[in-house]
């Protein structure tokens, strides 16, 4: 383990703890809002630790995650539970009947399902700041800017999503990883990573992008390089079978990413459409929830949905439709400027990226990246930093869950939607504190074994390992650029677990 993987590592681990228990503390300390939000009844009966357990990670259960809590404890009962995708669930239930199972004399499966979350999220964030770092590397080729954005991502404005019971910090984990695998050259296994990830969230769809680029990009300077090296009728041969492999592997990455949502979209057409449950399996207390709340439950006795009829019947854009109202332009509302407001920080990170990175390469974006000039070297040197050639996918698929995040969807999500799926904020706001704040020295040098150092103008000690906790105590004397980021980065740590843990808007 390198020097740098251990320092983000530790203050992952540290960002984790405080982010637990500043839960509970504000959990306890702030009451509970009555939201109009999904609460479905306890039937199991309470065991002797479950009071504890709720106390101190009742915080993590709120919002969306009593989705994921109760797909984990029931199953798919209620149709708009179709919104959440299995793997997390399964994840839940996996850790609760396995490695919390000793626990199950003191325990409820409800109990063990709220300790499962804060164990796996924990594990899975690790996870998935060791896959961003390496990630950065590959990408970046700049060793502080990889280790300064993955510093980042540990404070992340998402922090509540990544902790509390939400599939961010697994799909962050598997699709950074699996994005790497796919930078190193291993498709095979880079498209299993991405189809998990599908199956953890629908979004997970838009990583073929990456597919389709990298491989053509691959292909593209290899009958570069042919061209320049071999003549005569081999030559046309060789161009045939690349063509020929870059199909087949975009084919087949493209249906084994695609594959998990299909056959989730086809188990909720076969659960609601052609449903081989009665109403009297359904526990009564959930079926009178259903009653009461207007719930969908699968009546094998009962005249199928109407959206069973369509020429394709996708029952998760019937909820989206439906239950949470979402569709273009649909949340252009006077009434929501706030949720705006609360995504323009991102929303800005995301522009910014996207110009700055224009400005920087206009020939290299206008030709997507795919093939040089004379004047640009392409990719087989690239300058490292945010500027680097192979950054230009990212940018784009950046660009493209910002408009679409925007345009499309409830705006206020689009904190957690960009954060858990797209390093691009991460490295526009490391890359701006390198390049703006003087408290921040960098070295001019390539060697690895110059480490990312920041001193204080007083001539206090350096501190080699991490410029965050650095630059904190001197947040004063920082530059505005620097007090912007840091300041959005915590205010949005600490916000998010007051609010999102007390049933406060903060989606």
């Amino acid at each position: 383990m390198t020097m740098d993987v251990r320092a983000v590592l530790e203050f992952a681990t540290v960002t984790r703890g405080v982010s637990l228990v500043l839960q509970a503390v504000l959990n306890a300390a702030i009451p509970d809002h009555d939201a109009d939000a999904f609460k479905p009844p306890r039937i199991e009966e309470p065991l002797y630790l479950d009071s504890v357990v709720e106390w101190l990670l009742g915080g993590l259960s709120h919002w969306d995650a009593e989705h994921f809590l109760f797909i984990a404890e029931r199953g798919y009962l209620y149709e708009h539970n179709f919104a959440f995708f299995p793997l997390f669930p399964v994840v839940l239930r996996g850790l609760a009947e396995t490695l919390l199972w000793p626990l199950s004399s003191w325990l409820s499966v409800r109990g063990r399902l709220l300790l499962a979350v804060a164990l796996g999220n924990s594990a899975l964030f690790l996870l998935s700041v060791v896959a961003l770092h390496a990630l950065s590397r590959f990408v970046l080729q700049d060793r502080r800017l990889a280790l300064l954005s993955s510093l980042l991502y540990c404070i992340t404005p998402a922090n509540v999503f990544m902790t509390a019971g939400y599939s961010e910090s697994l799909f962050a984990a598997l699709t950074f990883g699996g994005l790497f695998l796919l930078e190193k050259g291993f498709t095979f296994r880079a498209c299993l990573a991405l189809s998990i990830a599908t199956a953890a969230r629908s979004n997970g769809l838009v990583n073929i992008g990456f597919l389709l680029y990298l491989p053509s990009l691959h292909a593209i300077s290899q009958i570069r390089v042919y061209r320049a090296t071999t003549t005569g009728h081999s030559k046309v041969f060789h161009y045939i079978w690349v063509v020929v492999c870059l199909l087949l592997t975009s084919l087949l990455g493209t249906a084994i990413i695609a594959l998990p949502f299909c056959a989730f979209q086809y188990y909720g057409y076969r659960t609601f459409c052609t449903p081989s449950t009665s109403l009297e399996q359904i526990p009564p207390a959930l079926l009178a929830l259903a009653e009461r709340k207007g719930y969908r439950v699968p009546d094998e006795n009962g005249p199928p949905p109407l959206w069973c009829m369509r020429p394709l019947p996708l029952l998760y854009s019937h909820i989206q439709d439906v239950y949470w109202d979402v569709g273009f332009l649909r949340y252009f509302e006077l009434r929501q400027i706030p949720n705006f407001i609360l995504a323009l920080p991102m929303a800005t990170l995301g522009i910014m990226a996207a110009y700055a990175y224009f400005q920087a390469n206009p020939d290299l974006c206008m030709r997507l990246g795919l093939w040089e000039t004379r004047a640009n070297k392409g990719l087989d040197k690239p300058i490292p930093g945010f500027f680097n050639p192979r950054v230009f996918v990212y940018v784009v698929h950046s660009a493209v869950l910002l408009v679409f995040g925007t345009l499309c969807m409830h705006v206020q999500v689009l904190t957690r939607f960009m954060a858990s799926s797209s390093p691009v904020p991460f490295w526009i706001s490391a890359h701006l504190l390198l390049l703006n704040e003087p408290l921040l020295h960098r070295r001019k040098t390539s060697n690895p074994n110059v480490q990312l150092q920041t001193h204080s103008r007083n001539g206090c000690k350096h501190t080699p390992q991490n410029p965050i906790i650095a630059l904190l105590p001197y947040f004063k004397a920082c530059s505005p650029t620097t007090q912007s980021i840091l300041g959005y980065f915590l205010s949005y740590w600490v916000l998010g677990l007051a609010l999102h843990c007390n049933f406060l808007p903060w989606t």
